[in-house]
């Protein structure tokens, strides 16, 4: 053998050997330590950020456990983890075979949500366990600066999931503002003293608590037809919510399986609001062209016109000619459209001859409206049915479909949801979903999905100020909500002694597409109100947390891509005059306030600096908004 040859033999035989010890040393459970008899492995956020994980494995009967802490407090006590398989038990018995640590950049533009530009920077450390059996299971844990997330891993052969044994025990003494968990997530949300004391029952993955670490707020992220939807599960007296699955039912496994990631964002509550943690968790985009994508507000008919609306072109023309003059980019046409003149629930079979949309969207198109359409999902379930339907609105020239009643969080309903992703993405449809799940990543992933129900909005008839108090915390932390505000004239709403609360909520919630559920006349008879809602932008481009105390206070600001900052608040209580800190940064700023008086809105303008705190007179039960732009001398106005 020629001496190149030796030497080129020689140096495989080093890279091998130094691969070999490099997996030898990251298998070995670097960073053990001993907390009481458990081993324990710590996963830290990126340099200068917390909070801090820790992973344990309890020798007594390998259990394994999360703890959460930040600035030296339990966010989260020492939690179960594990799941059970057809084949094998994998929460507990376990014993750690390996552990890796990776650092997790990325940088991503979101078409909706509290910001446009989004970098996430995570410290992700995989542990690898099996039994003494030989089944195997890897714990994937992230640490970012806004909260930790945990999912599991496993390899082909494992069998079906039948239960999980994940739970987020509280530390004591900590306060949960949750909601009973329904299929369609639209319970409203109340607030306990104690995490503890709060009745038994199911909870929706939407929960938030203060902890002595901050606030947590469990949720989940990338969730598709590989599992199913969880909620938790509550028993009384207890400091523990437990993780279930849909119904209990087994979820059917092909080959390999990741779970969702299983979501603690954690902060101080500013942390908590603005944080995209659940979108960053999730799979980057998969439509690559997104130039079609287009946020924005709509004129919403359902509320204003129902069911005669529906199946009325001359009242359908009337809503696109108000949405023109408010430059508003849609209007969204709801039930009754495609049903046979005069019924309701009969779909016409003719429907692609026979139906006036067309019509309808070539008239909105010449005012520079466009019409999107509501669709019973069922309508979608069948293949051919759905790439009928969707093809033929797409030919059409429909801009977006409103698909409700899934009502459900099974594994099948959710590959249900895919197959309808990957078709409207396809067909360059726009989506909003009701009936719904609730986001959980899925914007990033589909960033044709403008919105999702998953709330209890403006057409329910049980909403109380303490729920539009409790909104930006919970649910509209995950991702867009269809709360559907601006129904002035619906005599259910909390707020309904305040004009300037309900005005406030088209900011204080965030959706990509805003549908406007008030009538044309109800606008009318509030100038102060049309004139702001004129103003409102297609997308935020930052969202800010001025001030907040989940359940009883919300004031959120969010920046338009001009550089204007809209804001809007809700109080649940006695009338009072609210301090509202203004966080926008350095400088002098002219503030457009919109509030209530005796006679209807009220705008007061004033001069403020960056940082100080204004005074705003607020109603019972109420709120404001207002908008904030750059002040130099003769400006009077922040509107364009």
């Amino acid at each position: 053998m020629t001496e190149r040859l030796k030497g080129y033999f020689m140096s495989i035989a080093l890279t091998l050997c130094s691969a070999l010890l490099a997996t030898a040393v990251t298998a070995l459970p670097a960073g053990a330590h001993t907390g009481g008899s458990a081993a324990a492995w710590e996963v830290k956020a990126p340099p200068g950020s917390s909070p801090t994980a820790v992973v344990a494995l309890d020798p007594a009967d390998g259990h394994p456990t999360l703890t959460v802490r930040r600035a030296g407090e339990q966010v989260i006590a020492p939690s179960p983890l594990g799941l059970v398989t057809e084949q094998a038990d994998l929460s507990k018995g376990l014993e750690l075979t390996g552990r890796t640590t990776r650092t997790v950049t990325e940088r991503y533009t979101s078409t909706t949500g509290k910001s446009r530009e989004r970098v996430a920077r995570m410290t992700e450390a995989r542990f690898r366990f099996r039994t003494t059996e030989g089944a195997r299971l890897d714990l994937l844990v992230r640490v970012a600066r806004d909260g930790v997330a945990y999912r599991y891993v496993l390899p082909r052969g494992t069998g079906n999931v039948l239960r999980e044994a994940s739970a987020f025990t509280l530390p004591t003494d900590s306060q949960a503002v949750v909601n009973a968990y329904r299929a369609d997530n639209e319970l409203p949300f109340k607030r306990y003293e104690s995490a503890a004391t709060a009745p038994a029952g199911s909870y929706s993955m939407q929960a938030l608590f203060n902890t002595p670490g901050g606030y947590a707020l469990i949720a989940e992220s990338d969730l598709n037809g590989s599992y199913a939807g969880a909620h938790l599960t509550h028993e009384a007296n207890s400091p523990t919510y437990k993780v279930s699955l849909w119904n209990d039912e087994p979820i059917a496994v092909q080959g390999s399986l990741k779970t969702p990631w299983r979501t603690i964002v954690t902060g101080d509550l500013t942390t908590v609001t603005e944080s995209t943690l659940v979108d960053d968790l999730a799979p980057p985009s998969k439509v690559r062209d997104t130039s079609w994508i287009k946020p924005g507000p709509a004129l919403w008919t359902w509320l204003a016109g129902g069911k005669e609306a529906g199946q009325s072109l001359t009242a359908q023309k009337k809503y696109v000619d108000y949405a023109a003059e408010r430059k508003w980019p849609y209007e969204v046409v709801d039930a009754g459209w495609y049903y046979k003149p005069g019924e309701w629930d009969v779909i016409d079979p003719d429907w692609q001859t026979n139906s006036w949309m067309p019509e309808l969207v070539r008239y909105a198109a010449a005012k520079g409206v466009g019409v999107q359409v509501w669709l019973h999902y069922t309508l979608l379930t069948d293949p051919v049915e759905r790439e009928k339907w969707l093809s033929t609105l797409a030919s059409w020239g429909v801009k977006g479909v409103k698909i409700d009643f899934m009502d459900s969080e099974s594994q099948e309903r959710m590959r249900w949801y895919d197959e309808a992703l990957e078709a409207t993405a396809r067909h360059h449809l726009l989506v909003n979903f009701h009936g719904s799940t609730i986001p959980k990543g899925m914007q990033r992933t589909w960033p044709q999905v403008m919105t999702m129900e998953g709330v209890g909005g403006e057409e329910k008839r049980n909403n109380t100020a303490e729920q539009l108090a409790a909104l930006p915390f919970t649910r509209n932390v995950i991702g867009s909500m269809d709360f559907t505000p601006g129904a002035f004239h619906r005599p259910f709403r909390p707020n309904v002694a305040s004009d300037a609360g309900e005005l406030g909520l088209t900011v204080l919630y965030e959706s990509g597409i805003q549908n406007l559920a008030g009538t044309p006349e109800s606008y009318e008879a509030r100038p102060e109100a049309r004139g702001y809602l004129e103003q409102l932008p297609a997308r935020w481009e930052e969202t800010r947390l001025l001030t907040g105390d989940p359940g009883r206070a919300a004031v959120l600001a969010r920046r338009a891509a001009d550089g204007r900052w809209f804001i809007g608040g809700t109080f649940a209580g006695a009338a009072h005059t609210a301090d509202v800190p203004l966080r926008l940064g350095a400088g002098r700023w002219l503030v457009e306030t919109v509030t209530d008086g005796s006679a209807g809105l009220v705008r007061g303008t004033q001069v403020a600096k960056g940082g100080a705190t204004i005074a705003v007179p607020v109603v019972a039960d109420g709120g404001f908004a207002a908008l904030a732009c750059r002040w130099h001398p003769g400006r009077t106005t922040c509107e364009n």
